[in-house]
């Protein structure tokens, strides 16, 4: 009996120390868990915490370099603008975490790193401060030690928060991340040693490749693989090695200094590129038009010499009717201008056109408008070689000019300061360039009162519109006859839709005068080539401004030349490199040139020339 109540006794004392024990026991392995893995946490954060730290080492650095130097902040590639702002480093951490405020998670992981750079920078500037004064001086800037250099204006990225929405920023803030770290790590490839640190660079290049190819051409951050996240942490991971491997701050201010030099340097040799090309485009006769040309010319020499007469030839000379000129060698520019002045015109029976060209070209235009008439209006096409007393030596003189662009020098372009001697039955003309088209009625210019002017153009010197200029654009004022005999603050005016009086003009004897100064140009460097500046000087006070509806310019080359002004215009000209007969003719401009075309027409549709 007293055994079996031993052997109670014992198992009730087992009992009760299990139930001690137990909970101690496995709360004390709980703890041993969760100490090992915030250790691991705390590890994390201390690395991510020296990045920061390195970070903002590297800004204080970029500020006492320079203003020419740029910092390599972590959104490389934004679309804000950059302005020169006084801050410390406390603000530059602000703007971080503005920038970044939507990662909520790591804010003061920021404010300790943020802190902890803080000392190291001042103590960093205090001893680097006679350098900087001295680098400073020698760029002519005085920069307080205090004050960031290039750095982002706080006002302008609060306003391009407001301007840019918040799903923007979704969008692409992985994106922007991942070019960033590719320029932080190119930067570290380019000046490290691969003998030192093998290992380093070949997984720096193994992270660029990866990043690249997971960015592709992806333009938000939807567009990217599943795999991206963690590939912009092992590139992380792999920097934040590269930022204690190579500590030397100024090393990567240095190379990122050199990396935005060269990168410039390409962009300017690709705008040189793109530049030549497009003046070699606009210079360059579309095959469409030479086999037009061609065609035109074979079927004019099969013509019979009965059948290239012209009709309503007694209106060449008739001074009672509206009379236009148009100096050109494109067939189908020269059809336009035609077309679109007949088609508007009130009393196109009125009308006579004076087609000028070269002889190389007169047998195609004169074959247009034998088979394409022009309604019942009038038109005479005249070559160069009708004008005999045009001598060989005009046209040598004008090869002279010191112009890359020929036409500029080509007699055609400056045959219009011939006009009276041209036409010496008529009393007013109204010159055209062949790159206009004509969407009004323009018999209110032929009984406007000149005031004893000879010429009444759309002045061009009115500042923020888009076809302004100035006397000395095209003018050297440096020269004492220039300065002595015109303003520089003289109004200008523009070559297109043009009104002379003849009379006047002869009896000023102005072809003269033009004469006189193109002679004076090629003795000294007076004037830029060209017929704009001989015309400026030519007419200078002696042009009546019209209203500017009658002429609105700029269609081809600027491509921001509102709607609303274009269809209120009387004559649009596509005046510039662009015109729309080319491929490089600005498109939202070209239907209003294409629709005085018929491109269904035989001869066109043979040479495949289609709505341009």
């Amino acid at each position: 009996m007293k055994q079996l109540r031993r052997w109670q006794r014992i198992c009730i004392l087992f009992l009760l120390s299990l139930s001690v024990f137990a909970p101690v026991i496995f709360v004390s392995h709980n703890l041993k868990i969760l100490t090992l893995a915030g250790g691991k946490e705390f590890i994390e954060d201390l690395s991510r915490v020296k990045y920061r730290t390195d970070t903002s080492r590297l800004n204080a650095i970029q500020q006492e370099a320079g203003e020419g130097v740029k910092e390599p902040n972590q959104e490389v590639y934004r679309d804000q603008k950059y302005s020169i702002v006084s801050y410390d480093s406390n603000e530059d951490v602000k703007i971080k975490e503005f920038e970044n405020g939507s990662n909520t998670t790591s804010s003061s992981e920021r404010f300790e790193a943020a802190s902890d750079g803080n000392a190291k920078n001042e103590q960093m500037r205090q001893k680097e401060a006679p350098d900087v004064h001295k680098e400073n001086q020698s760029n002519q800037i005085t920069v307080p030690h205090n004050q960031g250099i290039a750095s982002p204006d706080v006002t302008a990225i609060l306003h391009d928060q407001d301007s840019r929405s918040p799903k923007r920023k979704v969008e692409d803030e992985k994106i922007q991340q991942m070019k960033d770290q590719l320029v932080r790590a190119k930067a570290y490839l380019s000046f490290a040693v691969p003998a030192r640190n093998s290992h380093l660079v070949k997984e720096l290049k193994q992270r660029i490749k990866e990043v690249e190819k997971a960015l592709g051409e992806a333009r938000k951050d939807s567009e990217l693989s599943r795999s991206a996240s963690q590939k912009i942490k092992n590139m992380e991971a792999t920097l934040s090695k590269a930022s204690h491997a190579y500590p030397d701050c100024s090393a990567m201010v240095k190379k990122l200094r050199a990396m935005t030099q060269n990168t410039e340097e390409q962009v300017q040799a690709q705008r040189d590129e793109s530049n030549f090309l497009t003046q070699l485009a606009g210079r360059t006769t579309p095959k469409g038009l030479h086999c037009l040309s061609m065609r035109l010319t074979a079927e004019y020499f099969t013509t019979g010499p009965e059948e290239k007469e012209l009709i309503n030839q007694q209106n060449f000379h008739n001074p009672d009717l509206f009379h236009f000129a148009v100096f050109s060698d494109n067939i189908l520019a020269c059809a336009v201008v035609v077309n679109s002045t007949v088609s508007n015109a009130m009393e196109p029976e009125k009308i006579v056109f004076h087609v000028v060209t070269d002889s190389l070209n007169f047998p195609g235009i004169s074959m247009w408008f034998l088979i394409n008439p022009p309604g019942k209006a009038t038109i005479q096409v005249l070559s160069i070689e009708n004008f005999s007393w045009l001598s060989t030596k005009y046209a040598s003189l004008l090869e002279k000019q010191k112009s890359v662009d020929p036409r500029y020098s080509s007699p055609l372009n400056h045959l219009r300061f011939h006009l009276p001697h041209m036409f010496p039955d008529l009393e007013k003309i109204m010159l055209l360039d062949h790159d206009v088209v004509v969407q009004r009625d323009l018999r209110g210019l032929w009984n406007l009162d000149m005031k004893g002017k000879v010429n009444a153009a759309v002045e061009t010197c009115q500042e923020g519109k888009h076809s302004y200029s100035r006397m000395n654009m095209l003018i050297n004022f440096s020269d004492p006859m220039v300065a002595e005999r015109f303003d520089i603050n003289g109004c200008t005016w523009a070559f297109g839709m043009n009104l002379f009086d003849l009379r006047e003009w002869r009896q000023r004897d102005l072809s003269r005068k033009y004469y006189r100064f193109l002679l004076m140009g090629y003795e000294s460097p007076l004037w830029k080539a060209g017929t704009l500046p001989l015309a400026w000087i030519t007419f200078y006070n002696m042009t009546l401004p019209l209203d500017w509806k009658w002429h609105v310019l700029g269609l081809g080359y600027d491509s921001g030349v509102r709607t609303e002004n274009v269809e209120q215009a009387a004559v649009i000209h596509y005046d510039g490199i662009k015109k729309p007969w080319l491929d490089i003719g600005i498109g939202k401009h070209k239907c209003y040139w294409n629709k005085y075309l018929d491109f269904d027409h035989p001869y066109l549709q043979h040479c495949n020339i289609h709505g341009y």
